[in-house]
């Protein structure tokens, strides 16, 4: 089987601490290795928000070994589907690539009780988008 069989996604926001972290963690968890995924983001905080990593563990996912990575040209060439929350005008656009647009609140600075809506918000979209491009046989 050819990795072009394996659909990827690549989440984006501007910190890569926060929204594109819980996505690319829901959808690993709930896709396995159905689906490639990558996250980044345009301008990378130093760690992961803690309110996410114990928003996430609430539901039974550890992200706190994950780190921000910096968005490059060559994830976004490598992805199908490149899903962005709140990038804005950073987020490079190439021709023959799908784009969402999520719109969510940014959980920096919040404390877990107002990342809680935010995580659930992210679950519901990540399984719509699961069952869509990696459906189970």
């Amino acid at each position: 089987m050819s990795d072009t069989a394996t659909p990827s996604v690549l989440f984006v926001c501007v910190h890569n601490a926060g929204r594109s972290q819980m996505a690319a963690a829901f959808l690993t968890h709930l896709a396995g290795d159905r689906v490639q995924v990558r996250s980044a983001g345009s301008a990378p905080a130093g760690t992961v928000n803690p309110a996410v990593v114990e928003a996430m563990a609430e539901v039974g996912i550890d992200i706190a070994a994950e780190a921000p990575k910096v968005l490059t040209v060559e994830a976004v060439q490598a992805s199908d589907v490149v899903i962005t929350m709140g990038c804005g005008d950073t987020c490079p656009v190439f021709p023959g690539k799908r784009y969402l647009d999520w719109q969510l609140p940014d959980p920096a600075g919040q404390a877990v009780e107002a990342v809680r809506p935010i995580r659930d918000e992210i679950e519901k979209r990540i399984r719509g988008l699961a069952d869509e491009i990696a459906p189970v046989s």
